[in-house]
């Protein structure tokens, strides 16, 4: 009798990938489609990226040599490349009915059974390059896991005067003195100005769309009477809000403007028992992806039920979360996990950009090459074991998005949300070792703040090479282990 896989056609490696790359991306995942794909030719990725622009070549005398020049605000950056990946195992009943051994309706189960399983973990891989994207877009940074239990910490350097949180009083949703036209103008005259580019394109999720539906202010300028038809409640209305988001765009004379509203969950293991009513501290097996001021849901696996609780703060170096007050009923360690639920636009922010500067993608996505045939993009591959007789199908993908105009993105933060308003705990560690004429230093920074709600634990990675023109030497090579980005600004 056939053992394994390998007498399956539905299972041959080439018949998978085929199936993975004519797999086309979910068509509500949004952000991903924006920008370019590049391939990268090594896992360290390298860009240069830019502040202004716009200069001019000056003028000289004839027959005099021409200056030297170099682009104004230019950075080179270099970071290595996430990777991620999961496997799913398909067993030998399943085996056997895909070699057509039952009744055909058997087969045709486990057939179907097989492109659902395969596009879920190819959308589970795609989410996670959304998950990136959004993290640049709307934070400026984010967090991975690299070799060795290190965390690598990427940080796309947005100018503080481009990722702006508006006072109490500004805010979008209460403000006593809110002026919502006012701050995106500035926001898309700040834009022009430093990087001459136009803003085409804005972002916010439906909870952000209501703030600008309900402003006083804008729904009388789309008033009948005023400057408006009447639209604001036609056409393609938002399945949420009611409203056309066009005719906001339209007066805000943004081409594009996206109500994105999808979402994404993580789930984590309880590592630790839970006791009921006392126990705050929750240790589950991964918290890189859980997120401060969030609903954590607790899920009883053996009873069904599940209890939900606000996360106070997250403990990013002991696997910890903590929530806002103790659970009814007690959960039990490797048996019953947690999940949260986020939306990939925040709740609280607007973002604004210019997609192209000088006609070039501001953004591009640079995947990296793995494994021992060096593949780009997601790949797939299988493994059989004897016994028990099981399949293992794994996807993988590895790369890194890059910013290149770091000035043509522009993020208002138009709310202070409830979980922001939680107060934080932080702790600070570091260690450093010194060998030779090389300083290695792996550090933990973080910052308290009670308008904070998360626990801060954020490894920074930065390596900076100096050098004579004369010589090639790297004996002056400061090294920051826990580093991600290499940083050169020339010009002011």
């Amino acid at each position: 009798m056939p053992r394994g896989s390998t007498d399956i056609p539905e299972l041959r490696l080439e018949v998978i990938q085929k199936f993975v790359t004519s797999f086309m991306k979910p068509p509500d995942l949004l952000l991903s489609n924006l920008f370019p794909e590049t391939e990268s030719p090594s896992s360290s990725i390298m860009w240069e990226s830019q502040r202004g622009g716009r200069g001019m070549t000056p003028f000289v005398p004839p027959g005099s040599p021409a200056p030297q020049t170099a682009p104004h605000g230019i950075a080179q950056n270099r970071a290595e490349a996430a990777y991620w990946k999961e496997k799913m195992p398909f067993d030998e009943e399943f085996l056997n009915n895909l070699r057509k051994e039952g009744t055909h309706a058997d087969y045709k189960k486990a057939n179907v059974r097989l492109a659902k399983e395969l596009s879920g973990l190819i959308n589970r891989s795609n989410r996670r390059k959304e998950w990136m994207y959004a993290q640049l877009l709307f934070s400026g940074f984010f967090t991975y896991q690299m070799r060795g239990g290190f965390q690598a910490t990427v940080n796309y350097g947005i100018p503080a005067n481009h990722n702006v949180t508006l006072a109490a009083a500004k805010n979008w949703f209460n403000g006593a003195s809110k002026a919502i036209l006012t701050d995106i103008q500035n926001g898309k005259r700040i834009i022009k100005e430093d990087c001459g580019g136009k803003v085409d394109l804005a972002i916010c999720n439906s909870r952000t769309l209501t703030y600008l539906a309900n402003d006083t202010t804008i729904r009388a300028i789309l008033q009948k009477n005023a400057f408006g038809d009447g639209g604001l409640y036609k056409g393609k209305l938002h399945d949420i809000v009611g409203v056309n988001p066009g005719i906001i765009g339209g007066l805000l004379d943004i081409s594009n403007f996206i109500v994105y509203d999808e979402m994404y969950e993580v789930k984590a293991w309880l590592t630790g028992p839970v006791n009921a009513q006392v126990q705050t501290w929750i240790a589950v097996d991964d918290v890189s992806d859980i997120v401060a001021g969030e609903t954590l849901r607790f899920h009883d696996y053996s009873a069904g039920s599940f209890e939900d609780r606000k996360i106070l703060s997250v403990d990013y170096i002991n696997a910890r979360v903590q929530i806002t007050q103790g659970l009814a009923n007690p959960y039990r360690a490797q048996e019953d996990y947690v999940t949260m639920r986020k939306y990939y636009v925040p709740d609280d922010k607007f973002v604004m950009m210019a997609t192209k500067v000088d006609g070039n993608p501001i953004c591009e996505f640079f995947q990296a090459p793995f494994g021992v045939g060096r593949h780009w993009g997601i790949y797939t591959d299988k493994h059989d074991d004897w016994d028990p007789e099981v399949t293992w199908i794994r996807v993988q993908d590895k790369g890194l998005p890059v910013l290149y105009n770091r000035d043509a993105i522009y993020i208002i933060d138009v709310r202070i949300t409830e979980g922001e308003s939680l107060t934080t705990t932080t702790t600070t560690t570091s260690t450093t070792s010194t060998s030779g004429s090389s300083t290695s230093t792996q550090s933990t920074t973080s910052s308290t703040s009670s308008t904070l709600s998360t626990t801060s634990t954020t490894s920074s990675t930065t390596s900076t090479t100096s050098s004579t023109s004369s010589s090639s030497s790297s004996s002056s090579t400061t090294s920051t282990t826990s580093t991600t980005s290499t940083t050169t600004t020339t010009g002011p």
